[in-house]
């Protein structure tokens, strides 16, 4: 961690923001600052390239907004910054940031991401927006056709997410950009943790950064309560409708490792009466944030999602995280975890554990240095007693995936391009969730 900048500033006005600001942090209830806006900022307004090191709801996005707004109050232009993610749920939330905290000075943004109209696209980057989110192979996709379109003026640019952008394979496309930008602009690296790709990037992309790491070591939140259930695999849908019940109240995310039990288990739960909504990278984009906005408004919740939700993703009160699979990528644990226990709340997580998940969860254990506790139940027999009307639900929901394979007329196999990748196959899934899938059908294997 750098000791070059002050002590832990109290408010956005210490340690340099403007009035106007100032006041939109307030309508956005940001009190006081957190550890790494702190330490980021009074750099950032330096004219200092950052990299900044912190765990997932560290409070990333105003430390590397606030000083590029605060820059482009100062000197007024067109395309003035560039923002990549790694997700477009991410692009989202980072462009619903940047016009809140924007609003009281008049910024133009424009998000730029896979699943959405080019078109449409075009017609908003020919505004003249201010600031653009994007994922890579979106902006890319812009970069070689549309007309009239470049990012030769820019003056800053930022890599949220890092190391899931190198992870996800967008490394050769960041290079494209890279030499399409200015070399005399701003470049602000933000990433949870240092990898030998995110280092690599840093020495082709930012010149005598400050290096402001906030997290040390790769971990939860205190706050957050972390426990397991153990039991045969064949009762495993049983026991997490169990727990849905002794939740019941509570804010879940149930996090699954493929798209389809995604939409399994939503429906599932909602035929047992529980508002359960799936997201996933299966769904079309306006779908996604349809069930994000759903999830968010509390209008459901229990949202059943793969690792599409994850990352940097900030949603609000979030009570409870159920890993339903576990994530081959003990990282991954870290940031679904993270979903809860956010901004110095509590928060509890419980992992599903069968026969077939032993390793993976003493991995886990070493990872984050402490090993979970039990989750009480009342005894197995209450768990049992779920068993018929579960095997009813599991009935219905088949029937009901089956008339809406039927409905799409059991088309085939696709080549679907979009922000993430280009991949063969019939059910879309995340790149990252690929390894896992294999590790699932191995277990199957096993079972017969």
């Amino acid at each position: 961690m750098t000791n070059e900048t002050n002590e832990h500033a109290k408010t956005f006005k210490s340690l340099g923001i403007i009035e106007p600001l100032c006041q939109a942090c307030e309508q956005l209830k940001y009190k006081i600052p957190t550890e790494i806006q702190s330490e980021a900022i009074p750099w950032a307004l330096q004219d200092r390239d950052i990299i900044g090191l912190a765990q997932t709801g560290s409070g990333k996005t105003a430390a590397f907004a606030l000083p590029i707004l605060q820059a482009l109050w100062d000197a007024p232009q067109g395309l003035f910054s560039c923002i990549l993610a790694p997700t477009r749920e991410l692009a989202y939330q980072i462009f619903e940031t940047f016009e809140s905290l924007g609003s009281t000075i008049g910024v133009r943004c424009a998000v730029i991401i896979g699943g959405m109209d080019m078109m449409s696209q075009s017609i908003a980057l020919s505004k003249k927006p201010h600031i653009i989110i994007a994922t890579p192979g979106r902006l890319q996709d812009h970069l070689e056709n549309t007309k009239g379109f470049s990012l030769r003026n820019l003056k800053y640019l930022v890599l949220d997410e890092a190391d899931k952008l190198l992870d996800m394979d967008f490394g050769p496309i960041i290079d494209k950009i890279l030499k399409v930008i200015p070399k005399e602009r701003h470049t602000y690296l933000f990433s949870a943790t240092m990898t030998t790709k995110v280092a690599k990037l840093q020495r082709a992309s930012l010149i005598n950064p400050v290096k402001i790491e906030v997290s040390s070591k790769y971990s939860t939140v205190s706050t957050l309560l972390q426990y397991y259930l153990f039991f045969p695999f064949k009762y495993k849908d049983c026991y997490l409708i169990y727990l849905c019940n002794e939740l019941a109240g509570n804010t879940i995310i149930i996090f699954t490792r493929t798209c389809n039990d995604t939409q399994r288990l939503a429906l599932i739960l909602r035929n047992l009466g529980f508002p359960a909504i799936p997201l996933s990278g299966k769904l079309s984009q306006s779908k996604r944030l349809g069930s994000l906005n759903k999830f968010k408004a509390g209008n459901k919740n229990i949202l059943v999602a793969t690792d599409v939700a994850s990352r940097g993703l900030d949603i609000p009160l979030v009570d409870v995280v159920i890993n339903y699979d576990i994530p081959s990528n003990s990282k991954d644990y870290i940031h679904r975890v993270g979903r809860t226990a956010r901004a110095g709340r509590s928060g509890k997580s419980i992992t599903l554990v069968t026969q077939y998940d032993v390793e993976l969860y003493q991995r886990i254990e070493q990872v984050i240095g402490k090993q979970m506790e039990l989750f009480p139940i009342d005894s197995k027999e209450d768990v049992m007693l779920l068993q018929e009307r579960v095997s009813e639900a599991q009935r219905i929901a088949t029937l009901e995936i089956k008339e809406e394979q039927q409905k799409k007329g059991g088309k085939g196999s696709k080549r679907i391009r979009n922000d993430d990748d280009v991949v063969d196959y019939k059910d879309k899934e995340d790149r990252d969730i690929i390894e896992s899938n294999k590790l699932g059908k191995k277990a199957k294997k096993a079972r017969r």
